[in-house]
């Protein structure tokens, strides 16, 4: 059953590189919501992931208000956020166009030198190694296509709205959608 409140509470899923930081942190600010950002509560410094207890802990904090925009795919905090949402959004691209946008961030990036979650950098060097983003998502993208509709199949999931959005221009569409719909007198 949704939590009840005002809401929305939309959790925003897909393979790395398929835009939900982007789609997130730009509906939090249309709609006026905060973003939670699980990237962001799980790094430390040297790309050290937090302990699980305490990433756990603080995404339990983040989702404490009655709405918000959740974006990311950790195992660890699922059972947190999904029970919570009532709309999950699935960035389900094909392989070759989130290849060509992680490899266009990743350009960016390490040009750039953007500093991540707690000071982190990407590196040309560090993306194939075996924990670098590129062999990530390679690693994890068929994967998690075939594990998010395995979810969505349990009864627990079964108040979630599902927005299955297979492109960026369905994107485009939804986001529009969206921003409309909750501008407009009921």
């Amino acid at each position: 059953m949704p939590h009840p409140g005002p809401g929305p509470r939309i959790v925003i899923v897909g393979t790395t590189g398929s835009g939900k930081t982007t789609l997130a942190r730009d509906l939090a600010h249309a709609l006026n919501l905060p973003h939670v950002e699980l990237d962001a509560l799980n790094w430390g410094p040297n790309w050290t992931p937090a302990p699980v207890e305490v990433f756990r802990d603080s995404v339990q904090k983040a989702l404490s208000s009655d709405a918000w925009i959740c974006e990311g795919n950790y195992r660890a905090v699922h059972d947190l956020i999904w029970p919570r949402a009532d709309e999950l959004v699935w960035l389900d691209y094909p392989y070759p166009v989130v290849l060509r946008r992680l490899l266009g961030r990743t350009w960016r990036r390490t040009r750039n030198r953007e500093i991540l979650w707690a000071g982190n950098r990407e590196s040309i060097r560090g993306q194939f190694t075996p924990t670098g983003i590129l062999v990530w998502q390679a690693r994890t993208h068929w994967r998690l296509r075939r594990q998010i509709p395995a979810r969505l199949s349990h009864p627990q999931h079964a108040h979630l709205r599902l927005s299955h959005l297979r492109s960026p221009e369905e994107v485009e569409d939804w986001f529009g959608r969206r921003i409309a719909d909750a501008r407009s007198p009921n």
